[in-house]
């Protein structure tokens, strides 16, 4: 077989898992788009693997170890990320990344940072004042 048959292969899945992980809004959908990226670095992995193993005598099958390595991995990954998932699912009700960004950007007041807890000014204040206030305390 040819190496360009599991190499257009893995560049599509690639590229499907690319687009899945830019256009998607659920993050479950994310974490599956991201498995997909992985899946075609294996196959790219194996294939090499294979097709150079062809031309050595005495060969490590050092791309196959590595797509292991990198399955376990891929595992563990999906594992923490569902947790995540869920835990921020409990709590937000949603797991939209949008709905998610507002809140790691800074929009909600803490009682414990000085403030009365009103988040009004955060509500009205444009863009360029809530990029302002993002620059302010990073």
């Amino acid at each position: 077989m040819h190496l360009a048959y599991p190499a257009v292969l893995s560049a599509l899945l690639f590229c499907t898992g690319l687009y899945g992980v830019l256009a998607r809004r659920n993050a479950i959908l994310v974490l599956m788009s991201v498995e997909l990226m992985l899946n075609a670095v294996n196959l790219n992995l194996v294939a090499f693997d294979v097709w150079l193993s062809r031309a050595a005598e005495e060969t490590l099958h050092s791309g196959q170890a590595l797509t292991l390595f990198t399955i376990a991995i891929a595992a563990a990954e999906i594992g923490i990320g569902l947790a995540i998932v869920l835990a921020v699912h409990r709590n937000r009700g949603t797991a939209d990344i949008d709905k998610l960004r507002d809140t790691a950007e800074g929009h909600e007041s803490h009682p414990t940072d000085g403030s009365d807890g009103s988040d009004s000014d955060a509500r009205t204040a444009g863009p360029a004042d809530r990029a302002g206030k993002a620059e302010a305390t990073a």
